[in-house]
């Protein structure tokens, strides 16, 4: 008989649990495989991006005319007397009828016209007042600006911004330069053109000078409007540059400053406004961490400011009057720097004082005692008191003898 193989047959359980053995080998060492692989491989560096920052150069002016059609032509008379140092004729505070009827000769067109010129390099230059008119010839060799007015043009409330001196009072017409004797940011525009939408075209056409805060449509008799301009020195800009200028029609519009406007609520805006320009410098002035101290806007300065006003006391937070306070006596710690110094050296001029009278009373004292010791008729009390009440008494000079004026001396007497 042939001989049979009799060995035991391996249980399922068990060729699965080997094959799976065998499996997790050859993930174990794919996986190996691949970190080996993975870690040979070398990284590229990183490219830093640098960011280019391309700054334009600043465009010269341009010429707004040609300079071969200019011609120097005498001021049309608009007064009685003509000023031969002012060029101009004087006399007459009433708007001219003619200019007021004829186009003005250019318009400035700010996108184009603007431009560095030789005031650029020079502080405190004032502004062209062609280059607003739209009319001057030099472009880039002006001595004056040719750009808008910013908040940061500053200049004497006694000049314009074209460095025009100003009149205590305004003229008749509410015309010319204006007046230093007040604030003036509202300009009177008149003879416009009767439309639908005159807010709308007001503020397009003088949007290009400056920031407008607000237009105001006067339905009169005829139909005029009121603009308020942001700066003071944009409103004498837009004064001369829309000067006998047309809107989106042929008419000649009438530009002037205007008067004061008698409306509280307009009082009242005005006032407001300068409060808050008011405060704005002086925040302009103090640092930037006490102004967000004093206005809770930063939340650690206020959880401190809670912390140091309570002075040790729970639940309680001293006013701004107590906390802030400066003096010898104030509550806040931070409020006697400075004044117990003072405190201080009083103390010692007054310790000072006092040391040096008793010194002299001890002085004094000595030689009392000295004499009472001495012994004699009068105790030393006494001759101390004699020594204090002694007057030294003067000798009175002796009043000169006067000669006499030496002159002749006749007689009648034959003796002589």
């Amino acid at each position: 008989m042939a001989e049979v193989d009799t060995r035991p047959e391996e249980p399922v359980s068990a060729v699965i649990e080997q094959a799976q053995v065998g499996e997790d080998a050859t993930d174990a060492q794919t996986q190996e495989l691949a970190l080996t692989t993975t870690n040979t491989e070398v990284v590229a560096p990183t490219e830093k991006k640098v960011k280019k920052i391309i700054r334009r150069k600043k465009r010269p002016a341009r010429p707004q005319i040609d300079p071969a059609l200019v011609k120097s032509e005498p001021p049309p008379q608009t007064g009685t007397t003509f000023n031969i140092w002012y060029n101009k004729w004087s006399g007459g505070d009433r708007e001219d009828k003619y200019l007021s009827q004829t186009h003005a000769k250019g318009r400035c067109n700010i996108a184009l016209d603007t431009g560095y010129t030789r005031a650029d390099g020079v502080a405190g230059s004032f502004f062209c007042l062609f280059f607003a008119r739209g009319v001057c010839p030099k472009g880039q060799d002006c001595e004056y600006l040719h750009r808008l007015p910013t908040i940061h043009d500053i200049f004497n409330p006694n000049v314009d911004c074209f460095g025009r001196d100003k009149f205590s009072d305004y003229r008749d017409d509410m015309g010319g330069v204006g007046s230093f004797s007040r604030q003036n940011r509202t300009i009177y525009i008149g003879r416009i053109h009767v439309t639908e939408d005159i807010e709308e075209i007001v503020a397009r056409h003088f949007a290009e000078w400056g920031q407008i805060e607000r237009v105001r449509v006067l339905n009169t008799r005829v139909w005029n409007s009121a603009l308020i301009h942001r700066l003071q020195a944009n409103a004498q800009f837009a004064k001369e540059a829309m000067a006998h200028q047309s809107l989106d029609h042929n008419e000649i519009i009438n530009v002037r400053w205007a008067t004061v406007d008698p409306n509280p609520m307009a009082q009242k805006r005005e006032a407001r406004r300068i409060e808050e320009q008011a405060a704005e410098a002086i925040r302009r002035a103090l640092p930037a961490e006490y102004v967000a101290e004093i206005e809770g806007k930063d939340p650690e300065a206020r959880k401190r400011r809670r912390i140091e006003s309570s002075y040790g006391l729970e639940g309680y937070e001293a006013p701004d009057e107590v906390h802030f306070a400066r003096g010898k006596n104030a509550v806040n710690p931070r409020g006697r720097e400075g004044y117990e110094l003072e405190d201080q050296q009083l103390l010692m001029l007054e310790a000072g004082e006092a040391g040096g009278w008793g010194q002299e009373q001890e002085n004094e004292a000595q030689p009392q005692e000295q004499q009472q010791s001495s012994g004699g008729i009068l105790s030393g009390s006494t001759l101390a008191a004699l020594q204090a009440a002694r007057v030294a008494v003067a000798e009175k000079p002796k009043a000169p003898v006067s000669a006499g004026p030496l002159v002749a001396y006749g007689s009648d007497d034959d003796s002589d």
